[in-house]
């Protein structure tokens, strides 16, 4: 039986204006509820960047052997978006600076990280974090995000996907995601789907 394709190694897009980046922030479902909010985002699809398992579920990731880490890929217009909003999202919904943690969430599965697809993207980053830095983000703690070229993406399994939208109730939902959420529509309610 062939080894199954990973999903960014899929035909490109017809639409060549698109662009697409991942970025792992801790949970992906914090993530993803951020991005499927934000005009000009097409799709934000949770899964499983880098890492040696092909296929892996959710219990490997978790288990933190696999070299994965939870991240979410983001296809956007950048018509509407530049990768500069991207990142400014990004680094308003989780903290850069701490390694392997995201709050609660422990382990090398909730890194920070950026994954690039096209290569202009790893200067226009790094140059990103370099102003981040220079500007004091947070003068006790360096940036850790690791920047690479995306390897390999697995999508999570389907219940992972666009989950705090159908499960707002749900504790971690409540208590992690809504937060979070509040603070993307006070700070970037411009950039947000009317």
């Amino acid at each position: 039986m062939p080894a199954a394709s990973p999903a960014f190694a899929a035909p490109p897009t017809t639409n060549a204006e698109l662009e697409t980046i991942t970025l792992a922030g801790g949970c992906f479902w914090c993530v993803e509820a951020a991005f499927n909010v934000v005009d000009g985002v097409l799709e934000a699809t949770s899964g499983y960047a880098q890492g040696q398992v092909q296929q892996p579920s959710y219990e490997q990731v978790c288990g933190g052997r696999t070299g994965h880490a939870e991240a979410v890929r983001i296809r956007f217009d950048p018509a509407k978006l530049s990768l500069d909003d991207i990142l400014d999202l990004f680094f308003t919904i989780h903290d850069p600076t701490t390694p392997n943690r995201q709050g609660a969430d422990v382990g090398p599965q909730y890194r920070s990280g950026i994954y690039f697809e096209q290569p202009e993207h790893e200067t226009r980053v790094r140059a990103y974090i370099a102003r981040l830095a220079a500007s004091g983000h947070d003068a006790a703690a360096p940036i850790v995000t690791e920047v690479e070229p995306l390897r390999v993406f697995w999508p999570a399994e389907p219940y992972h996907q666009r989950y705090f939208e159908r499960h707002p109730e749900q504790g971690y939902c409540q208590a992690v995601i809504a937060p979070k959420m509040h603070k993307l529509q006070h700070r970037f309610a411009g950039k947000l789907r009317a």
